[in-house]
């Protein structure tokens, strides 16, 4: 797959145990599969974020998991229950994935083309309201 790498998101990426690399590099390949104007970037600092038209999602690398973070207003359908938090979050929800396990790559990939829809329409606060 051929993107544009933020040099900052690779330095992000290549810092993490081996395991959280593979995660991270995964996700980061599906959103940019699920539209090839998503443009990552970071912001608040360290953290890297994808975005088009507004945020589709960003990586956060804890000690014992990475969680992704689904900038969707919680109203992109979660039928194969991927989100394991913020449910209740007004903004996102998060998707925790531990050492050992895999990334549902297609309900994922399904979310991510989703936001990016609900991005060009306008943004979940607009759909949402």
């Amino acid at each position: 797959m051929t993107f544009v790498a933020d040099p900052r998101v690779d330095a992000y990426i290549d810092a993490l145990p081996q395991w959280q690399q593979q995660i991270c590099q995964q996700v980061r390949e599906l959103v940019h599969a699920a539209d090839p104007e998503v443009v990552e970037t970071i912001k608040r600092t360290v953290q890297p974020y994808f975005v088009l038209q507004g945020n589709i999602c960003a990586l956060l690398a804890t000690k014992d998991h990475v969680n992704v973070f689904l900038y969707d207003g919680g109203i992109v359908p979660d039928p194969e229950a991927i989100i394991t938090g913020g449910h209740t979050n007004s903004t996102g929800r998060t998707m925790a994935v531990y050492a050992g396990e895999t990334v549902n790559a297609a309900a994922l990939s399904a979310m991510f083309r989703q936001i990016i829809t609900n991005n060009r329409a306008g943004g979940w606060r607009k759909l949402k309201g």
